[in-house]
């Protein structure tokens, strides 16, 4: 029945994309307006229901999803394997690595980004360290290594509410607050503006958005907080008498062939398809530019114009899928004929 219901799918154009999603990330990335225009190029999403066997329900021509958990893992294992020609945007093994924060950003240093003699602008990541118990926090050694302020992060990251949970220390008596394990990153002032750069596929797209406020060396001196807690670095409040404003509107955007470049190494070297990464500008370094984070499948419905970026990748894979397919299959016959 599968069988017959993918050809006649296939004799129509039309092509079926399956997503899993968690309730709210389906909310607010399966917008009518991605679906319709899908629609009109001939692509169907269809929700997965995780509760039951992938092998019930489809056919797909790709899976796309963002769910967790052994038991997932296990029917993409097995879907796979019935189905090695239909893409699984993207891999568990490959989404693994954004889960730690360590390895996550050990990647960077892993590609390589050219550009020729002419190229100004250098990137890299802050220092940083990994604590794994409190014995380590009062360790001076490893910590000392480090410059104040700097960012507390979990070392998981799996987008659950735990992991966004970070704070930003002033100076070593406020580490005692923290609760290992977590990435002690150093804080870099990079003038109130982050970079977020969105990766679907092949396409690349940088937008600014408002970050932690720089931290003076007297407003440094004077927090007698120690540390400031707070979950996404665009809810965080701070006082005007301690930090400096950011100026977002003023803020100049990276060359965009450089952050492309970065994208593309990135992608190369991670194996993932749907991801971004957020940059900052080192204000002591003006060229000097800083990976802080990557996240796995993130809010495209942020991204200025996503439905049409994520409808023309729909369409390169299901139709490079299709291609592929059409090409083993031409290749048998000639086989057969020899």
């Amino acid at each position: 029945m599968a069988a017959a219901e993918e050809e006649s799918r296939l004799c129509s154009g039309r092509f079926s994309i399956g997503y899993a999603l968690a309730p709210k990330k389906q909310q607010s990335f399966i917008q009518p307006s991605l679906v319709s225009l899908a629609r009109a190029r001939g692509i169907d999403l269809v929700p997965i229901d995780p509760s039951l066997p992938l092998s019930h329900q489809g056919p797909f021509h790709c899976v796309l999803h963002k769910l967790y958990g052994d038991e997932w893992r296990a029917q993409l294992d097995a879907f796979a394997a019935r189905n090695p020609s239909v893409p699984v945007v993207d891999r568990p093994a490959a989404i693994d690595r954004l889960h730690n924060r360590i390895s996550m950003l050990q990647v960077v240093s892993e590609i390589d980004v050219g550009g020729g003699g002419d190229r100004s602008e250098t990137f890299g990541i802050p220092s940083q360290v990994v604590v794994y118990d409190a014995a380590a926090l009062a360790n001076s050694t490893l910590v000392g290594a480090l410059r104040f302020p700097v960012i507390a992060k979990p070392l998981v990251a799996d987008g659950s509410a735990k992991s966004h949970k970070m704070a930003l220390v002033f100076h070593r008596e406020g580490l005692r607050k923290l609760k290992p394990p977590l990435v002690l990153q150093e804080f870099v002032n990079h003038g109130g503006v982050i970079f977020k750069v969105y990766v679907v596929g092949d396409h690349v797209q940088c937008v600014k958005r408002r970050s932690l406020p720089d931290v003076s060396e007297e407003g440094l001196e004077r927090n007698a907080e120690g540390s400031v807690s707070f979950s996404q670095i665009s809810n965080m409040t701070t006082t005007k008498d301690s930090m400096e404003e950011p100026l977002l509107e003023e803020a100049e955007m990276p060359p965009l062939s450089f952050v492309a470049e970065i994208a593309r190494g990135l992608g190369r070297a991670l194996g993932l398809h749907l991801f971004n990464f957020d940059v900052i500008r080192d204000v002591r370094v003006g060229n000097r530019y800083l990976v802080i984070d990557i996240n796995y499948f993130p809010g495209y419905a942020k991204m200025p114009g996503y439905e049409e970026v994520l409808t023309d990748f729909f369409w390169k894979i299901v139709h490079e899928q299709n291609k592929d397919g059409a090409d083993d299959k031409e290749s048998s016959v000639g086989d057969a004929e020899k």
